[in-house]
């Protein structure tokens, strides 16, 4: 699957948005990615989100109410659902599409209209990202982990849509020793 580098950054962004939730399948790690302002000044910092003046408590509870809409696409059971919930985020976010080169990118389309609030950014440019891989008729792609302590959201990107795991190393090695030495222990009662 072809997907140009801007959509695949905005893929990457929903994906970590996501999983920053408290009940975004971390297993071990239960607490808010996105506890405070300070959370989310870094998240802002670490995705590179251009176009984000101050932030503020506001912001913050907007973005956690933008997360659990996008957890939705997550678990949408079908690419008509996934559509349905992704039309009403985009237009509620006021989507303007526009071509920029900034930051030394070559062409690419922002789709938040200027002077917008980061969840409306997030919600135009990483909404339209999960649309472009729904018309693809792709949505399956759109996967929680298959590991039992996870359940992380992940995009499924590999060439014949069989990836189970957030990170093969580590929940897919995890569950790989676990079945070997399950295996491996069963055997030796056996003898």
């Amino acid at each position: 699957m072809q997907i140009p580098h801007d959509t695949r950054i905005a893929l990457d962004t929903v994906v970590d948005l996501v999983n920053t939730a408290p009940d975004g399948g971390h297993g071990s790690e239960p607490a808010d990615g996105l506890d405070d302002v300070d959370a989310l000044h870094a998240f802002v910092r670490l995705h590179r989100i251009s176009d984000v003046g101050g932030l503020d408590a506001r912001d913050l509870r907007a973005i956690h109410a933008v997360r659990g809409r996008f957890a939705e696409v997550f678990a949408a059971p079908d690419a008509a659902s996934a559509a349905a919930l992704i039309n009403r985020l985009v237009a509620e976010a006021g989507t303007t599409p526009r071509l920029t080169d900034h930051d030394g990118y070559d062409w690419h389309v922002h789709y938040f209209a200027p002077g917008a609030s980061v969840a409306d950014h997030l919600t135009a440019d990483c909404g339209m990202a999960l649309a472009f891989i729904v018309v693809a008729g792709e949505q399956e792609r759109l996967r929680r982990c298959e590991a039992p302590d996870c359940g992380r959201a992940f995009v499924d990107l590999s060439r014949n849509r069989s990836r189970r795991y957030c990170d093969s190393r580590t929940c897919g090695n995890r569950l790989h020793v676990a079945a070997y030495r399950a295996r491996r222990k069963e055997a030796g009662s056996r003898a």
